[in-house]
């Protein structure tokens, strides 16, 4: 997927400046947590996010610099602190110079930015021009609208089990021998398995498979010594003898 298919349209944006009691007040009118800022002509030039209101001069939760650490600080970091928590206009609290990105960004490399720069939301551009806003409220948004439709639901149980081992042993995590068994669309999964975490993400690997209806998890956790198999794991995925129902149609 791309950004543009989960951005929010209508950007609400802020000028530099636009007093920071007015910005706070757009912000909770139209329940945002970011306001990009533009200049008088409409160029991006920052971010307002409510991060930029929690140092703040009227909450009385202002850094308050002892002598030696503003001394380590140095007078600009100090300066810039001031203007951020005592500053009325946005353009003198917002972030500058914020990361963007196109409308055509996959959501992977929107995601490795967010977490490279730790920051909430990205500015969509088209040119000079801002289109759209992607926050990380927008993948929630694009999660609760996904609806999977597996065309093949109906799979023979046989083709099922085939499918969920291929899945489990190309898992990095690969778990230990367990035995895997399908009826009517149901993966049952038995046997003993490293750590919960790999537990999980057996189950999941299982409950992603085209066709399949439920997982009964009926795993065990045992932890082994790292040089009982020479400091990895092994996988050696066992199908258990198909029946009647597992034979394909």
């Amino acid at each position: 997927m791309r950004a543009h298919e989960i951005m929010s349209h209508n950007v609400i944006t802020a000028s530099i400046d636009t007093p920071v009691v007015d910005a706070a007040k757009t912000m909770l009118a139209h329940h945002i947590s970011g306001l990009p800022v533009v200049d008088a002509s409409g160029r991006l030039v920052g971010i307002l996010s409510e991060g930029d209101f929690i140092r703040r001069m009227e909450l009385g939760t202002e850094k308050a610099h002892r002598r030696w650490l503003a001394f380590l600080a140095g007078p600009d970091r100090t300066a810039v602190d001031f203007a951020r928590q005592h500053g009325r206009k946005v353009g003198q609290i917002m972030t500058p110079n914020p990361v963007t990105i196109a409308e055509d960004t996959s959501l992977e490399q929107v995601v490795r930015l967010m977490e490279a720069h730790n920051i909430k939301r990205l500015p969509v551009m088209r040119g000079e021009a801002i289109v759209g806003m992607v926050a990380r409220a927008d993948f929630l948004a694009a999660i609760a609208a996904f609806s999977r439709e597996l065309p093949d639901k109906g799979r023979p149980d046989g083709h099922v089990r085939a499918a969920v081992v291929t899945a489990l042993s190309g898992g990095p995590w690969r778990p230990c021998p367990l035995n895997v068994s399908v009826e009517a669309g149901v993966v049952t999964l038995r046997g003993v398995i490293r750590s919960e975490n790999a537990r999980r993400a057996a189950v999941v690997a299982a409950e992603n498979v085209p066709g399949v209806k439920r997982v009964e998890d009926l795993l065990s956790v045992h932890p082994a010594p790292e040089d009982d198999y020479g400091g990895g794991d092994f996988v050696s995925l066992q199908e258990e003898p198909p029946t009647v129902d597992d034979q394909p149609l």
